[in-house]
């Protein structure tokens, strides 16, 4: 949690600079938002876990400079970490908690009155963020950070920001993500995204 903490920091100081930037070539707009999607990936097998399903909150900032062409960052990670119960703890005591995060190329044209397409694509990692289960009597007391790779990806993607009043915005969005040597911790070397932010438009 603590370097899910810390990626979460870095975006918001990304962002900060993304701003700062934005005042100096005079951007049209800064959006942030706040997100919760799942995930869609092929099912566990017998070495490894899935990336698919769950609750990921996350966090999303861009800024539009040019010609509604600009780029923003996101993270995303798994919620709802659990304690998981005595049996398993005994058998593996492993846990896992993934977390995307990417810096994009953004494109949001407008189509309607209120409403935006945004199309994104770019770079970012897979933080696989395993974690050991610590006992305490007969169930887990908690978990302990056990290891985390970074795993290189692209992600590719897009949604529609709606404007409901002012500034404020719902944005259904997808993703799509590939994962270099994904299969080295999960099932998978790709996942999808779907799921939908509340934001707002600086202008």
């Amino acid at each position: 949690m603590k370097h899910t903490v810390r990626i979460a920091i870095a975006l918001a100081f990304t962002c900060a600079a993304l701003a700062a930037f934005s005042n100096v070539a005079q951007a049209q707009k800064i959006d942030i938002g706040f997100g919760v999607s799942t995930t869609i990936a092929p099912s566990a097998n017998s070495t490894a876990p899935s990336l698919s399903g769950g609750a990921f909150p996350g966090v999303s900032g861009d800024v539009l400079f040019w010609h509604n062409l600009g780029f923003g960052a996101e993270v995303f990670w798994k919620g709802g970490s659990r304690d998981c119960p005595f049996a398993d703890c005994e058998a593996s005591g492993i846990t896992f908690r993934p977390v995307l995060y990417n810096f994009n190329a953004v494109y949001s044209p407008k189509i309607a009155s209120h409403a935006y397409l945004e199309l994104v694509g770019g770079i970012g990692a897979l933080d696989t963020h395993y974690s050991a289960c610590t006992l305490s009597g007969n169930s887990c007391g908690g978990s302990q950070l056990l290891a985390s790779s970074n795993h290189f990806d692209i992600d590719l993607g897009g949604g529609l920001k709606l404007y409901a009043h002012g500034g404020l915005f719902i944005r259904p969005e997808a993703r799509f993500y590939w994962v270099n040597n994904g299969t080295a911790d999960y099932s998978s070397n790709h996942a999808a995204r779907v799921g939908a932010t509340i934001g707002y438009t600086f202008r």
